[in-house]
């Protein structure tokens, strides 16, 4: 398996007098840490105008990692495509990957914060045709170097990416996904799936053969395999282990319930979301803390043998190529966070570097972009 880590800039304590800056330092210094400690890429996501997490531009927070660490592939978890111009996305995923020398990992999605969709004037009830429509045009033009589209809400003028992609992005593509609905639709647009756990694994192994006889019947290969993040508790004492998972992964959780509204009867109104009413639903049957459980239990923590195990059978279940831990969220301190990090990339990364046998992100095989082909 490919093993990442993510920074994610998760500030709870601001009340408390933590300020943003000091976040940043924490979570970039375990980001500038993961090349030495042996993880093979590092990830950023895409948040706004919360404390939930503070990363409103991944690729720049990435661009600054790739300048530090000369190996590590540079991974977007994900791109949220209706709060952007795709044109702008297209261009600034290229030139990362120029700066870059190829590492970057595109991970693309279509967002669930309603503050942030308010926050960017962009409708709601929209986002499954703008993250459509965006997706279409970004990963076609990425391949031949140029953007052009004429839909319902992108209107794009054929433009020129400058600089040019000088590779493929096939293969190194990802879209997260929840609902069955969204794997379908990352079938047909032929990107790899990117799973962050908030169902079951019997549930989301059942996603993933659906996604991939749509992707046989509509592009006639097998589809990529999935890839898989995740929060980590690590620590050679179970005891302590455990400690952490229910102060810090429950914490996030929490912060997951704040920050998505997940108490809201906003999803059963809003185009789109349909699938999040059911999750309403449960959080009502089970209560917060029942869910606060569940979405611990799907997590990896635990003694690195526990931690080892519990990814092995994820990747049993999915047969994921990849894996990526946060190992700084909910306020945790950054000695905690560091000593978590450490833990999991001694003991638990070099055997699930060992864990299966298709290689991830693999595109060795891959030809130049199509426009590149044409001029030579």
């Amino acid at each position: 398996m490919h093993v990442g880590m993510a920074s994610i800039f998760q500030n709870p304590n601001n009340d408390k007098g933590v300020s943003d800056y000091a976040i940043y330092q924490q979570d970039m210094a375990l980001a500038y840490a993961a090349e030495g400690l042996g993880f093979e890429s590092v990830w950023a996501v895409e948040h706004h105008f919360t404390d939930y997490t503070m990363t409103p531009d991944p690729v720049q927070f990435l661009a600054a990692v790739g300048g530090r660490c000369h190996k590590v592939k540079l991974g977007t978890m994900v791109v949220v495509l209706p709060w952007n111009d795709p044109m702008r996305v297209a261009e600034k995923i290229s030139m990362l990957d120029c700066m870059s020398d190829g590492r970057v990992l595109f991970g693309i999605g279509r967002g669930l914060g309603r503050v942030e969709f308010e926050g960017f004037r962009v409708d709601m009830n929209e986002s499954r045709e703008r993250f459509v429509e965006s997706a279409e045009m970004i990963l076609t033009g990425l391949e031949q170097g140029y953007c052009e589209y004429d839909g319902k809400h992108i209107k794009q003028p054929k433009a020129r990416i400058r600089p040019e992609p000088f590779r493929s992005f096939r293969n190194r593509t990802y879209a997260a996904s929840v609902s069955p609905e969204s794997c379908a639709l990352m079938a047909k647009l032929g990107v790899g799936i990117l799973i962050i756990p908030q169902k079951t694994w019997e549930e989301h192994a059942k996603d993933l053969d659906d996604y991939s006889t749509v992707f046989r019947q509509v592009h006639g290969v097998e589809a990529p395999p999935p890839y898989v993040a995740g929060w980590v508790a690590c620590d050679k004492d179970p005891g302590r282990a455990e400690e952490m998972a229910r102060e810090y992964i429950v914490g996030y959780w929490r912060s997951v319930v704040k920050h998505y509204e997940m108490q809201s009867s906003h999803f059963s109104t809003t185009k789109g979301y349909e699938y999040y009413k059911a999750l309403n639903e449960t959080i009502e049957e089970h209560g917060i803390d029942g869910m606060a459980q569940f979405f611990m239990d799907l997590q990896i923590w635990g003694t690195p043998e526990q931690c080892y195990e519990k990814i092995a059978e994820v990747h049993r279940r999915t047969n994921a190529c990849g894996f990526t831990g946060v190992f700084s969220y909910a306020g945790m301190p950054q000695n905690v966070a560091m000593k978590n990090m450490e833990t999991f990339a001694k003991e638990v990364v070099p055997q699930l570097k060992k864990l299966g046998d298709r290689p991830a992100f693999d595109t060795a095989g891959e030809e130049a972009p199509a426009f590149l082909r044409a001029v030579g």
